[in-house]
């Protein structure tokens, strides 16, 4: 049995009455203090971990200005502040001791938008593809392109002055920010805008502290402008936070934003945006040029720049083989094909930008005929990509290049300490040469990416900072690089900001650094705003990147054995691809519903790894825990559960703050499937909550739903009874206080008699083994898992007709214990005894060489996944199966004359079989139909997650955002089908309505049936 964890009581809290006094204030946003909110975001994607001493959300500029003021007063004098938008930062950025102020929970609402003179005013926790796609109707776009874009915030953009590709043609942010609101140290408002010399003269009239920081900043400008222009480089990607040299714009107005933009919140907390906007393209061609070496990419870069197009990217080998093995590249792989004449190891993406068609056939063949021109035919080959979804989908992969470089296997992995310099383009090519024999000196591994016409090198080395001599060479890297980049006339920060990095801000700023200094005392006089970050005042040290908390500090003392057994919840590296806001996205569906990032991959990642430290600090190792609690006998133990769970000394217990994260997770494997590091949320939550409920009770509902395939063939049996309970008001009250809700019923239907009366055989090892060759080339095994077969059986006699009106013979597979049930509650010790059961039936039919097909995509890929290691054997998934069948079917044209075909497919087979929805459209195009594909989101049942009463709201509020809106817009003609039960399930229980599997509507279609009721 576990023992009682007690959070870490080091870290310095603020004085008791702070959180208080802000209420009193009048502050309406979240406050949390708890041990699970400040470890999570005691991380970003940086190898730093810093605990914050609380988190504040506010819910508008008032909660700001209310917490300056509260801050301002004598007895909280001493706490500090920094904001915090996406997590995303690769520095450090966002990492304090002090006080979090996160706006993206609540200030996350787009306030404006003016398609005429072309400017948005949004909060500062908007996102920024959130923007795009409310901007896309009118033909407009927020122009700075970075990999984060679906969970980066526009304050957090601003306050790094992000970019990213195609920066040569659209800039950074502080090239499209309009005007700034800004929350003053002291809680002043204001907005920030250009001034002309009259509107500036008044400004620096004042005599508060608006009109200090105007008269210092116009002070220094002006005095120090040659100086100015001799240290900052000449670079698209010039150097980013209190950027002097551009304050006064090109018209030769004061533009105080330019300091703001990339101040990390040392200076002020954005609360507001105004930004321009620009028209999309009308079209759009990407290039994709194979190479057999890097350096060769590299090279033959500067042609493609020298060309004119619009950007140009190129990626490594590294990051080339990480991205083969990632769910992006099943839908780009024709783009990048096996070449006769050598190994691809290096493309470039060009990208090919005009306003028609016309124009991008001559753009394009520009290009084309310079690539087979002489010297410059040094390539492998190109593919050219036209199509809007392609051209997104292979910026998708590129975009995941960061995060992809964090899945390989073992405790030494990519990490982000000096991983966006920028030197001058014209000497990226020799740089980097350096760059990779100085890392190859040091006897390091690495993947390289970069926006190679801007000059800007990505790069990531493989370290273990659990080990001594690796924490070291962070050191002498990281002065090798900076010494190297400043040879070439470089900088150290070209895209990802400073943070931690500040250290060498004096060196790159030389004497220009005390400027720095008095515009950081003009805003913030008490150095208590993100303090230690781009410039501190006199006498105040700036971080060092050697002196502030490692992950690896943490991650030594859990140790590597536990690291690799508990399914890469210790190798999150924070990237935070779970935060995605899009809500037709699968990953990650309880962050969306509820916007905590405690119930976020990222946050249950770090709650665990926690939770490990915590053991492994009182020597406890989880694996033999779980084994000895494998071994006991339950009822034995039940006195102590029960003392656990009533003693109030367990109430501070670390394990109940993960518990709570775990029981918000619908264990629905997005993030197995498409998190770049592949952190399986669902895979360590089955084994934290074995151990957790190995100490305390279980509530009633679990053993109800765990024991559920077991006991639906009895409860089949009184069929009227239960559906009694489940169909009046009395009967569902007594379901609420047992935890469930919303359980369908059951149909009259029974399959086992109705395939018996089919003729229908069960498939028995040794009715398999006893047909011929041929025979076994003409059958086919259906796998009905047991809520399909109880509750949706017409999908199993569906794909029985289906398959005889194919020339097969079906069969059944007899009844069996799949055990995902089992596994998502932790019930590890029964699951291992009903896989090692089922696998060894599955296995023997798989041997006699017959198809294995399932019906339900989540049950099926759970014998890919829970049972690997256990059942060699493959469980097709419906269109695997029909696939390798086409030539067996046809169609009636007059089955689907003035039908449209719409597929709702399973989060779970989207994520973690890429392939699926391609190859449901091949099979529907088969039958000559356009399949579309809806972009949905979870459904928010996901098994029995919708049906457990405490997770209903959530449930409900995850059809509402992706789900409800497709079914509402369905018209009379619209067939739609989802693969999933437990989708069809939710239809049915929320909207009433009935949706076919797509065996259904196959069937209908080729018996010639043109009935396709709903």
């Amino acid at each position: 049995m576990i023992p009682r964890l007690r959070p870490n009581a080091s870290i310095p809290v603020p004085p008791a009455d702070f959180f208080q006094r802000l209420v009193e204030a009048g502050f309406e946003g979240d406050i949390e203090t708890g041990p699970a909110s400040r470890t999570v975001f005691s991380t970003d994607n940086s190898i730093y971990q810093v605990e914050p001493a609380g988190i504040l959300f506010p819910r508008g500029v008032e909660d700001l200005q209310i917490t300056a003021a509260v801050l301002a007063e004598p007895a909280f004098r001493g706490i500090t502040v920094a904001p915090r938008g996406g997590g995303t930062g690769t520095n450090g950025q966002s990492l304090t001791s002090g006080i979090v102020v996160d706006c993206s929970r609540h200030m996350n609402s787009i306030l404006e938008i003016d398609p005429i003179r072309r400017i948005a005013r949004v909060q500062a926790g908007v996102v920024k593809d959130q923007l795009n796609q409310a901007l896309k109707p009118y033909g407009l776009f927020f122009a700075p392109e970075l990999s984060t874009s679906n969970r980066a915030t526009i304050g957090g953009m601003v306050s790094t002055d992000a970019c990213g590709q195609g920066s040569c043609l659209y800039g950074k942010t502080s090239n499209h920010v309009l005007g700034l609101r800004i929350v003053l140290a002291e809680g002043t408002d204001w907005w920030s805008r250009p001034l002309d010399e009259t509107a500036l003269e008044e400004i620096v009239g004042r005599q508060d502290c608006v009109g200090e920081i105007h008269r210092t900043v116009e002070r220094i400008a002006r005095e120090n402008r040659d100086r100015i222009a001799e240290i900052f480089p000449k670079l698209n990607r010039y150097m980013t936070g209190y950027d002097l040299a551009h304050i006064r714009r090109g018209d030769g107005r004061f533009d105080l934003n330019v300091i703001l933009c990339g101040s990390e919140g040392t200076l002020a907390i954005i609360a507001e945006a105004e930004l321009k906007l620009l028209p999309i393209p009308a079209h759009a061609a990407l290039i994709n040029i194979r190479y057999g070496d890097f350096n060769t990419a590299l090279e033959d870069a500067r042609t493609l720049v020298a060309l004119k197009v619009a950007s140009v990217e190129t990626v490594d080998e590294k990051v080339l083989g990480l991205a083969r093995g990632d769910i992006v590249w099943t839908g780009i792989a024709r783009f990048f094909p096996d070449d006769a004449g050598g190994t691809m190891n290096g493309i470039n993406i060009a990208e090919v930008l005009a306003d028609d068609e016309a124009e991008l056939e001559r753009k394009l063949a520009e290009v084309t005929t310079a690539l087979a021109t002489g010297a410059n035919a040094r390539h492998l080959g190109y593919t050219i990509a036209r199509d809007h979804a392609d051209v997104e989908a292979i910026w998708s992969m590129r975009k995941r290049a960061v995060g992809l470089l964090g899945n390989v296997d073992g405790p030494v992995r990519p990490v982000a300490f000096v991983e966006d310099t920028a030197v001058p383009p014209e000497n990226l090519a020799a740089y980097i040469r350096e760059f990779r024999a100085l890392l190859d000196g040091a006897g390091l591994s690495y993947g390289m990416f970069g926006h190679v016409d801007a000059g800007v090198l990505h790069v990531r080395p493989a370290l273990d900072l659990t080990r001594n001599d690796h924490v070291r060479l962070v050191r002498e890297v990281s002065d090798a690089v900076v010494a190297l980049t400043r040879r070439y006339g470089g900088v150290l920060w070209g895209e990802h900001g400073k943070g931690v990095r500040s250290e060498y801000v004096p060196e790159f700023f030389g004497d220009l650094y005390p400027s720095l200094q008095e515009i950081k005392r003009a805003f913030d006089p008490e150095n208590r705003l993100n303090p230690g970050k781009i410039a501190s005042p006199s006498g105040q040290a700036l971080l060092k990147i050697d002196e502030v908390p490692l992950r690896g500090d943490t991650d030594r003392i859990i140790g590597n054995e536990i690291r690799a057994a508990f399914d890469n919840a210790a190798y999150c590296n924070g990237n935070g691809a779970c935060f995605d806001f899009d809500e037709t996205s699968p990953m990650c569906p309880s962050y969306k519903a509820t916007r905590d990032r405690r119930f976020s991959p990222k946050g249950r990642a770090a709650l665990m790894r926690e939770w490990l430290r915590l053991l492994a600090e009182k020597g406890i190792d989880p694996r033999q825990e779980a084994k000895r609690l494998r071994q006991s006998v339950p009822l034995a133990s039940f006195a102590r559960r029960v003392f656990n769970s009533l003693n109030p000394q367990n109430r501070g217990d670390f394990s109940h703050e993960v518990r709570a994260s775990m029981d918000t997770c619908l264990a629905c494997k997005a993030c197995a499937g498409q998190c770049p590091v592949k952190v399986s949320v669902p895979a360590f939550r089955s084994k934290f909550l074995e151990l957790y409920y190995g100490r305390y009770l279980r509530p009633l509902k679990d053993p109800l739903v765990a024991a559920i395939e077991t006991t639906l063939p009895l409860v089949h049996r009184i069929r009227p009874a239960y559906n009694l309970v489940v169909g009046t008001h009395a009967g569902r009250m007594m379901m609420r206080i047992a935890g469930l809700t919303s359980l369908p019923r059951l149909p009259r239907i029974s399959l086992a008699k109705e395939a018996a009366r089919l003729g229908v055989p069960l498939a028995t090892p040794q009715r398999i083994e006893a047909l011929s060759p041929s025979e076994r080339q003409r059958s086919v095994i259906f796998v009905a898992d047991a809520f399909t077969a109880y509750f949706d059986p017409a999908v199993a006699l569906a794909a029985i007709g289906l398959a005889r009106n194919m020339g097969l013979s079906p069969f059944l597979a007899a009844s069996h214990v799949n055990g995902k049930a089992l596994h998502v509650h932790g019930y590890l010790g029964r699951f291992e005894a009903a896989a090692e059961r089922t696998a060894h039936y599955l296995q023997r039919l798989d041997d006699a060489g017959v198809a294995l097909v399932g019906l339900d995509p989540s049950m099926t890929l759970a014998f890919r996944s829970e049972y690997k290691g256990v059942l060699k054997a493959t469980i097709l998934l419906p269109q695997e199966w029909l696939v390798a069948n086409l030539r067996r079917l046809a169609t009636s044209p007059s089955a689907i004359k003035g039908k449209s075909f719409r597929l709702m497919a399973h989060c779970t087979e989207r994520t973690n079989a890429p392939a699926s929805v391609a190859q449901w459209k091949q099979v529907f195009a088969s039958l000559g139909i356009d399949l579309q594909t809806a972009q949905t989101g979870c459904c928010g049942m996901a098994g029995t997650f919708g049906h457990e009463a405490s997770n209903r709201a959530i449930s409900e509020r995850l059809y509402a955002m992706s789900w409800k809106p497709e079914l509402d817009a369905a018209g009379e003609g619209d067939i739609l089908m989802a693969t999933g039960y437990s989708c069809r399930s939710q239809v049915k229980e929320i909207d009433d309505k009935r949706i076919s599997h797509p065996f259904q509507v196959i069937g209908r279609i080729i018996a010639e049936k043109p009935d396709f009721a709903q």
